[in-house]
C-alpha cells in the first residue's frame, strides 16, 4: 500500500470554502488526491481538488458516493456551521438540523468510509471548534454539535484502533471570506483579532497544516487526541475586572 502524501486519496467534507477549502488545499499541496464534497461548488475551482456534489444529511447518498471510491486514506469531517440564533428565537426543529450538519454528518461519513479506512490503516480528522468546550451563547446548538463530535472521535479511536486513527482539531476564529458575518468589517476584525494572544485570526491555511500533520507519519502515535488551533486562546475576562496588581492613581 502506498502511503506517501501522492499516493493518498483525501475526502473532505464541506471543503469548497472557508476553512475547508484551506483543508483540500494544504492536502492538495502534498500531492494527494484531494474530493472535497458540498451541496453547492466553491466560487472559483480550487487547484488540485476535485467538487463531488454532495447532500450529507442525505445517508443513502453518502454510502453511495464512498461505496464508488477505489480507496480511501484521509477523512476530514469538516461540514458544519450555524447562523445566529438566541435558544428561544427558534424552534427546536431549527436547532436539531444545526446539530445535525454539525454531529450526524460526522458520524454518517466515518461509517461510510470506515471499510476503507481500515482497509488503508488511514485517518479521520474532525473539525470541532472552542465552541463546544465554552459557553456558546446565540448558537448553543453548535456548540453542544461540536462538544458532542469531539467525544464521538476519542470513542471512535478506541473502538477503530489499531487500524484507524482519529483525531480532533479544536478551532478558534478563523479569517474566512464569511468573516464579517461574524464580527463586522475591518475594523470589528482588528479589534477581535487584538483580543487573541497571537494578535490575529487564524487563516484557513493553518487549520489545514493542522489536519494534514494529524494524518500523517509524524502523528503515527497520535490517536483520540484533541489539538487546540486557536492562537493562544482567549484573555481571561477577570484578568480585565480585577484590581489587584493595577497601578493606583493615589500612589506616588
Amino acid at each position: 500500500m502506498d502511503n506517501s502524501p501522492s499516493g493518498r486519496t483525501v475526502v473532505v467534507t464541506g471543503g469548497t470554502r472557508g476553512v475547508g477549502a484551506g483543508i483540500a488545499q494544504a492536502f492538495a499541496a502534498t500531492g494527494a488526491q484531494v474530493l472535497a464534497c458540498a451541496r453547492r461548488p466553491p466560487g472559483q475551482p480550487l487547484d488540485g481538488v476535485e467538487f463531488v456534489p454532495l447532500d450529507l444529511r442525505d445517508p443513502p447518498a453518502v454510502r453511495a458516493f464512498f461505496d464508488s471510491l477505489s480507496r480511501l486514506d484521509v477523512l476530514v469531517n469538516n461540514a458544519g456551521g450555524t447562523p445566529y440564533r438566541r435558544l428561544a428565537d427558534a424552534d427546536a426543529e431549527r436547532h436539531v438540523r444545526v446539530i445535525e450538519l454539525n454531529l450526524v454528518t460526522a458520524l454518517t461519513a466515518s461509517l461510510a468510509a470506515y471499510e476503507h479506512l481500515r482497509r488503508a490503516r488511514g485517518a479521520v480528522v474532525m473539525i470541532s471548534s472552542v465552541s463546544g468546550g465554552r459557553p456558546s451563547p446565540g448558537s448553543a446548538a453548535y456548540g453542544a454539535a461540536k462538544a458532542g463530535l469531539e467525544n464521538l472521535a476519542r470513542s471512535m479511536a478506541v473502538e477503530w484502533a489499531p487500524e484507524v486513527r482519529v483525531n480532533t482539531l479544536v478551532v478558534g476564529m478563523v479569517r474566512t471570506e464569511l468573516a464579517h458575518l461574524h464580527y463586522g468589517g475591518p475594523d470589528g476584525i482588528d479589534a477581535v483579532s487584538r483580543t487573541v494572544p497571537l494578535g490575529r485570526l487564524a487563516d484557513p491555511s493553518d487549520i489545514g497544516a493542522a489536519a494534514v500533520f494529524l494524518a500523517s507519519d509524524a502523528a503515527a502515535y497520535i490517536s483520540g487526541a484533541s489539538l487546540l488551533v486557536h492562537g493562544g486562546g482567549e484573555r481571561p475576562a477577570f484578568l480585565d475586572a480585577a484590581t489587584a496588581n493595577k497601578p493606583s492613581d493615589k500612589e506616588d
